[in-house]
């Protein structure tokens, strides 16, 4: 069996997909790019984004139970997820949620416009098995790309930061690491390819 692969957005990448100029006809990804974003600022999943209530927010962080686990964590507000909390703050929702709500299957299927209009087009290789066959698929990145992408990717810059994995396993509610080794794997993989760049200094 095949480890899945991990697909997360790059720095680069979501400065893209952050400063993409929506005109007229998709404006309506505008909400859902602020979803999309506050997911991969804040490590927390659609279902918990879509689950935050105005009463959660307690000044400079936000405190939730998680709808999948039922875990109670602590997440400090960056100014990303501050700023998108500010620009709905006078906006009416629903049980007095703090953003706008979408099923997971809009939220999927617009996440991928989203990216697919920021040029998030990465040749990705797909590798699946069925039984002893083996079936190798191309495909450009933003087609897989969905709501979970926005907490591994959370999960892969904050480790490439340099924060500590128990400091993102608090904020994420892991409880176990053996959960964190793929992303730790795609950080030092990302370390050692950048090490190679001192070889243009000689």
């Amino acid at each position: 069996m095949t480890q899945r692969k991990v697909i997360y957005l790059t720095k680069e990448e979501i400065a893209r997909v952050r400063d993409l100029e929506l005109s007229e006809s998709p404006a309506y990804l505008d909400p859902i790019r602020d979803i999309f974003l506050f997911c991969c600022f804040s490590g927390l999943r659609h279902s918990d984004v879509n689950n935050l209530r105005r009463s959660d927010i307690k000044g400079d962080h936000i405190e939730v139970t998680t709808v999948k686990t039922a875990d109670s964590i602590s997440i400090e507000l960056n100014k990303v997820t501050r700023d998108i909390l500010k620009k709905y703050k006078d906006t009416p929702f629903k049980d007095n949620k703090a953003l706008p709500n979408y099923t997971n299957q809009a939220m999927n299927s617009d996440i991928k416009e989203l990216c697919m209009l920021a040029g998030i087009n990465e040749e990705i290789r797909v590798t699946t098995y069925k039984g002893n066959v083996r079936t190798d698929k191309i495909q450009p990145k933003w087609e897989l790309v969905g709501t979970h992408t926005g907490r591994r990717t959370f999960i892969v810059n904050a480790l490439s930061l340099g924060i500590t994995p128990n400091i993102v396993m608090k904020w994420t509610g892991h409880s176990d690491y053996k959960a964190m080794k793929p992303y730790i794997d795609i950080v030092d993989s990302i370390k050692a390819s950048s090490m190679t760049k001192f070889d243009g200094l000689i």
